[in-house]
């Protein structure tokens, strides 16, 4: 078993409950919650688990995120692929029923919840010509941030999807906050960072917004919230702020 170098942090959260985390760098290797009975009867034990875990070389969840059969780097390294179809969402020939399964899927994934601590997932939408639109597998690989509370996570959305039923075309990518409320950010707007026709970001209330960034359009950038089964248009990028990713409000429509 290999052994672990990690430090134990303890968070208050409210008069009631408090955190433990097992944490290598910026990565949580291991969490565990407790209220006040617990504090009194039971922390200590867990206190000792956690530090005999460190001892040991045991965690209870994976620490910084590794490449593996459903995604990885591409050669550059700043880049990543991921593989598809993702079983956990079906196909379909609308590609709102597949963006719509997303959510409640991403939010099973290890620390998809877990706010400033939390892991941000990348994915991306494509077809292999057969008329229906297809998830790829969501991706924890991107850049390291620092940790804490400034509500900055970063995943790399993929670059291309291998599928062994043949070429896919990417038409979206999309990507999880791990905190609510949480809104598509200016980076996530820019026009930098945009790939394909789509972009989808969704928090963990299920909150989605679509940004349809027109890069290669002499017309705005449009912004929208996904309302029941309609998208409602919120706000538009207009072309001399395409670069910034600002948006411009629009009152209800």
């Amino acid at each position: 078993m290999r052994p672990l170098a990690g430090r134990l942090i303890h968070r208050a959260r409210g008069e009631a409950s408090a955190e433990f985390l097992l944490m290598r760098g910026a990565n949580v290797l291991f969490s565990t919650r407790m209220g006040n009975g617990s504090w009194v009867d039971g922390t200590g034990r867990h206190v000792l688990l956690l530090a005999s875990l460190l001892a040991m070389g045991c965690a209870a969840t994976p620490g910084a995120p590794e490449e593996g059969e459903a995604f990885g780097f591409l050669p550059s390294g700043t880049a990543i692929w991921a593989g598809g179809p993702w079983p956990a969402i079906q196909p379909s020939e609308d590609v709102d029923a597949v963006i719509d399964q997303l959510c409640p899927q991403i939010m099973k994934l290890p620390r998809a919840t877990l706010q400033d601590y939390g892991q941000e997932y990348c994915g991306a939408l494509y077809t292999v010509g057969d008329g229906r639109y297809y998830a790829s597998h969501p991706s924890p690989l991107g850049s390291r941030e620092p940790l804490g509370p400034q509500r900055r996570k970063a995943c790399y959305p993929p670059r291309t999807v291998r599928d062994a039923r043949g070429r896919a075309t990417l038409i979206a990518d999309f990507h999880s906050h791990p905190w609510a409320p949480s809104s598509m950010s200016p980076r996530d707007r820019e026009a930098r960072n945009q790939l394909w026709l789509i972009r989808i970001q969704f928090d963990t209330r299920c909150t989605i917004q679509k940004l349809v960034p027109h890069l290669d359009e002499d017309r705005p950038g449009e912004l929208f919230v996904r309302e029941g089964s309609r998208w409602r248009r919120i706000g538009l990028i207009l072309q001399d702020d395409k670069a910034s990713g600002r948006v411009t409000a629009l009152s209800d429509e």
